[in-house]
């Protein structure tokens, strides 16, 4: 029960941000569409690093197809999914009009 409130909190952040990102079933982690950003995967994933000490993987790492989505892990405390969420929104406000 506390994966799926993780999950629906990452879920719901990430539909307030303009990012699609479907339900991930049994793992803990999800891949949510970045291409509004106008980045590709590698280069959100150093900005965001860089500039919200927020660590995400690269779509790329998984295979050609992952082009322009990021690996994102809920297995972690809730208060730092929190703060990592709001680096995100920060992170990505500043590239979505």
């Amino acid at each position: 029960q506390e994966y799926e409130r993780r999950r629906e909190l990452l879920l719901g952040r990430f539909a307030k941000m303009g990012l699609p990102c479907f339900s991930p079933g049994g793992a803990f982690y999800a891949f949510p569409d970045i291409r509004k950003t106008g980045l590709d995967s590698k280069k959100f994933a150093m900005e965001l690093l860089e500039e919200q000490n927020v660590a995400v993987v690269p779509g790329t790492a998984f295979g050609e197809s992952g082009e322009g989505f990021v690996r994102c892990c809920y297995a972690t405390e809730p208060t730092q999914l929190k703060k990592a969420l709001n680096g995100i929104t920060e992170f990505v406000s500043k590239r979505i009009s």
